[in-house]
C-alpha cells in the first residue's frame, strides 16, 4: 500500500528483538520507522518513530501516507521572500 503511494519501504525481517531492530535502524538514520507488532497488526495500525524525535504514536497506514505527503509538500514548497 505504501509503495503504491510512492513511499519507498524496506522491511527488516531479521530474527532479532524489536529493540535491537529499532536501535540498528536508528543508527542508519532512517527518517521514518513503522513498527508493526502483533498488537498493531491486530488493530490495523502502525507505530511511527521519526529520526531524532522518537515515538509519535499510532496511525493507520493511510494516515501515514497522508502524513508523508504533507511533510514532503511542506519541505518542497518554495520560499517566499
Amino acid at each position: 500500500m505504501l509503495n503504491n503511494s510512492d513511499i519507498r519501504t524496506i522491511t527488516d525481517t531479521r530474527n532479532e528483538k524489536i529493540g535491537r531492530k529499532i536501535r540498528d535502524n536508528e543508527l542508519k538514520r532512517i527518517p521514518f520507522m513503522l513498527i508493526v507488532g502483533e498488537k498493531e497488526q491486530a488493530e490495523g495500525v502502525v507505530s511511527l518513530r521519526i529520526q531524532g524525535e522518537g515515538d509519535k504514536g499510532q496511525m493507520t497506514p493511510a494516515e501515514f501516507a497522508a502524513f508523508v505527503a504533507d511533510r514532503v509538500a511542506k519541505e518542497t514548497e518554495p520560499i517566499n521572500n
